[in-house]
């Protein structure tokens, strides 16, 4: 007989992206990973080859799941591993059905998310971004009295569109450094809040009521059809003139050429941006209106936060793997 041990096959991972270095170390010490080439999203026609190729696929929001890459014909897949909190991209029900389990990563992205949240809201009650751009083309002329005036946000009322992990991270901030008064709209009014916001964000059952009354209005609810196009031309008239909108949730959940309009005549005071309706592309009404903060999707970039949500996905794999039930599983 041989002494020579025999090999373990490792499960073989799919990565659609590439992740960042520690975590990267750390799967190919577990696994056999294959990173895609390019680190864009993959087409759909990519995504269904690779079901019959390896054991896992991890995903980002870029990267789609239908239905009809889940059911390819001799699919080796089994567990599609989400490095990100939101699944909309991923058809849950058909995984089901295929017996592919689904996770993602709650939790870890919560304040980084909020923070940026907080960022946006800041840089567009001060007008920072128009600012910065002035002065950048040698526009500014020097310190006046009345130049680029702003808003504060002490003491406004922060309206929440969906009130999960990341809104009330969000709550507890401005209410921490701002001393904002907090206001929520979701599916119900929610149970087992934090002390602090159990006795102090109010729960109003009708967003459009909330629209009315917030002076910042913050959009932290799901993709998806039920809030497809959510805050349209109608609920933008529903918001008053000073109030700021801020959207770190998905970019569908907005209208992107009513709201440009609302902006261009002055219906509501500002927006926020950190996520788009068919990104990376950005609608050049938006991109040429001063009262517009952009940013390129950045609500959970900070290295901390992008390392704890790929080991998420290590120990959901894991898990798995040896058998067992993944903590993050959603389908």
């Amino acid at each position: 007989m041989s002494d020579r041990p025999v090999a373990v096959k490792l499960p073989k991972i799919l990565l659609t992206r590439h992740w960042p270095a520690p975590v990267m170390a750390a799967l190919h010490r577990r696994y056999d990973v294959v990173a895609a080439a390019t680190d864009g999203p993959m087409s759909a026609a990519d995504i269904g080859q690779a079901m019959g190729e390896f054991d896992a696929i991890c995903p980002t929001v870029t990267d789609v799941i239908n239905a009809a890459t889940l059911a390819t014909p001799g699919a080796r897949v089994r567990i599609v591993a989400n490095y990100g909190a939101g699944v909309e991209h991923i058809d849950l029900e058909m995984a089901r059905r295929c017996g592919v389990v689904v996770t993602n990563t709650p939790d870890v992205l919560s304040d980084a998310t909020a923070q940026l949240a907080i960022l946006l809201m800041l840089m567009a009650c001060r007008r920072a971004g128009e600012g910065e751009r002035q002065l950048r083309a040698g526009g500014w002329t020097g310190w006046s009295p009345t130049h680029m005036l702003g808003s504060s946000p002490n003491g406004k009322l922060l309206g929440l569109v969906g009130f999960g992990r990341i809104a009330q991270a969000m709550a507890q901030m401005a209410r921490a450094a701002f001393g904002m008064r907090i206001a929520y709209h979701s599916r119900s009014q929610c149970e087992n809040l934090p002390a602090d916001l159990a006795q102090n964000a109010v729960y109003h059952d009708s967003l459009d009521a909330l629209l009315a009354e917030a002076d910042v209005v913050s959009l932290h609810c799901p993709g998806g059809d039920e809030t497809y196009h959510l805050i349209d031309s109608v609920r933008l008239k529903r918001m008053k003139c000073s109030a700021v909108l801020v959207n770190t949730a998905r970019g569908t959940v907005i209208d992107s050429i009513a709201l440009a309009a609302a902006l261009r005549e002055g219906t509501i005071a500002a927006a926020a941006l950190d996520v788009y309706e068919g990104e990376p592309n950005v609608p050049q009404e938006l991109i040429a209106l001063d009262n517009a903060v952009l940013l390129p999707h950045l609500g959970s970039a900070t290295q901390e936060t992008r390392i704890a949500m790929g080991m998420r996905v290590v120990a959901n794999l894991d898990r798995f793997f040896a058998g067992e039930e993944p903590d993050d599983r959603v389908a």
